[in-house]
């Protein structure tokens, strides 16, 4: 069972944290190597933010929320180690940690279409291959 002492619960909360900071002050230095892979991929994990949560541009969205959304994101469809379910049940309780009232629900709901979008774009990559091989 996971728990707030968990190394890579801690990883992931220094990595919003420094992710956060940064959200305010770009010219910091970086010292988390998780949070530094995060933001060399922000144009594709804030393009798929975009397309999940139609309602609500990027500048718009609550800046702890939206370091979550980048992490989680980077780890669901950019460095995948771990099952979609564990990423996302971390980025809600992370969410609840440090967010609003509203924020895990927020988070749960375009991480939920993030992957959604993502599985749908694997499968039609898979059967246009597929069809080409044939």
């Amino acid at each position: 069972m996971k728990t707030a002492s968990d190394p890579r619960h801690r990883k992931r909360e220094k990595a919003v944290k420094c992710l956060f900071r940064l959200s305010f002050q770009e010219k910091q230095t970086i010292n988390n190597q998780l949070a530094e892979a995060v933001l060399q991929k922000t144009a594709k994990i804030d393009k798929s933010i975009t397309q999940a949560a139609l309602e609500w541009p990027i500048e718009q969205i609550n800046k702890i929320d939206l370091a979550i959304l980048r992490l989680a994101i980077y780890e669901l469809i950019i460095k995948p180690k771990e099952p979609p379910k564990v990423i996302i049940d971390e980025a809600i309780e992370l969410a609840k940690a440090y967010g609003s009232e509203k924020s895990s629900a927020f988070v749960n709901g375009v991480l939920g279409t993030v992957l959604k979008n993502y599985q749908q774009k694997n499968e039609k990559s898979a059967k246009i291959s597929q069809k080409a091989k044939n």
